[in-house]
């Protein structure tokens, strides 16, 4: 329905409840709108902004991350990340997405920023393991035990067949109650302890952490898998170490995004061990089918996130109701 043939009342503003992110965006529909939107590329997504806020001490970061489709949708995404909240048992990340009509500018939906970055980020990764993991990857590691790790192993199993999770943590304790609850979602879920023999045990190894120092190191993968890199995003930041980054296939979902924030990129950059044209294409690239994606089982690939306000407009577009257009012709992987 054209929007100016709304109703005055459905035009005013709502928020939606983490449940009602949840419940609102499955993954498989989630998944769909973000090949389609990222296959027909955004009209304007600015490099998010990051400032530093954290306060006695600690760290503590502000994003904004605005994007919009002119005409149609505009959003920002109000984003503050402070690692030390594990203590306080909350999560490090906390935010509040605003979306508004593209045509009048007015206010459409207050939504969970938490709850919507949750979903898009595990989304995100799936469809891009849709393009680069193998198609009979099976066992999944998962690195790091908050609020995005709990949401990657139900997105990964849309796109293959993942019926076994390991999980690690530096709380043991926090490892063991998500694999509880991976298990109660139908997985053959454990926490290890061991973190060298569950990456090379592993067909796809996420990593969702705030480490500043390498958790995946090169020399324990092995051939075939695929890494999914999410959780740095800044320039000091890093899950990888330079070995990984190198022997894989790296892509990442944004050029700009990746080289201003992916430490797990910048640093073996700066170290002279590893150049940006190594970058084997971003999503765009990827869901248009003008880059490769795997090319066969042995390599091992590297998707590399640092999240994109595309994304965020798409999942909140999706939950709204608001199209965003129409992709181009289908290529499908």
């Amino acid at each position: 329905m054209d929007l100016a043939e709304l109703k005055h009342e459905e035009l005013l503003l709502r928020f939606f409840s983490a449940a009602e992110v949840e419940a609102g965006l499955d993954y498989p529909r989630l998944i769909d709108a973000l090949f389609e939107t990222f296959r027909r590329g955004g009209e304007a997504m600015p490099v998010r902004q990051s400032h530093e806020v954290g306060a006695f001490g600690a760290p503590g970061h502000l994003l904004l991350m605005p994007a919009w489709q002119r005409g149609t949708a505009l959003g920002v995404k109000l984003v503050t990340v402070f690692p030390g909240n594990a203590s306080r048992c909350l999560g490090a990340v906390s935010s509040l997405y605003v979306l508004l009509d593209g045509t009048t500018g007015q206010p459409r939906a207050m939504i969970d920023g938490e709850a919507l970055t949750n979903r898009r980020t595990a989304a995100t990764s799936a469809r891009a393991s849709r393009h680069l993991s193998r198609k009979d990857a099976h066992t999944l590691l998962v690195i790091g035990t908050g609020r995005v790790a709990a949401s990657l192993p139900m997105a990964h199993r849309v796109v293959r067949p993942i019926k076994r999770v390991l999980v690690w943590g530096r709380n043991p304790q926090r490892a063991v109650a998500l694999a509880a609850a991976l298990s109660r979602e139908g997985f053959e879920a454990q926490a290890v302890v061991d973190l060298p023999a569950a990456i090379a045990e592993a067909d796809i190894v996420s990593c969702a952490t705030t480490s500043t120092e390498p958790l995946v190191m090169g020399k324990h993968v092995k051939r075939g898998t695929h890494l999914d890199l999410i959780g740095s995003f800044r320039p000091t930041m890093r899950e990888s170490d330079d070995e990984a980054v190198c022997r894989s296939r790296v892509f990442v979902d944004t050029y700009g995004g990746a080289l201003a924030e992916a430490g797990d990129l910048l640093q073996p950059i700066s170290a002279g061990s590893w150049q940006p044209s190594e970058i084997c294409g971003d999503l765009h690239e990827l869901t248009r089918g003008a880059r490769p994606g795997r090319i066969h089982d042995d390599e091992i690939t590297l998707f590399k996130s640092v999240g994109a306000a595309l994304e965020d407009l798409a999942a909140a577009s999706l939950l709204v109701g608001i199209p965003l257009g129409n992709p181009p012709p289908d290529q499908q992987s």
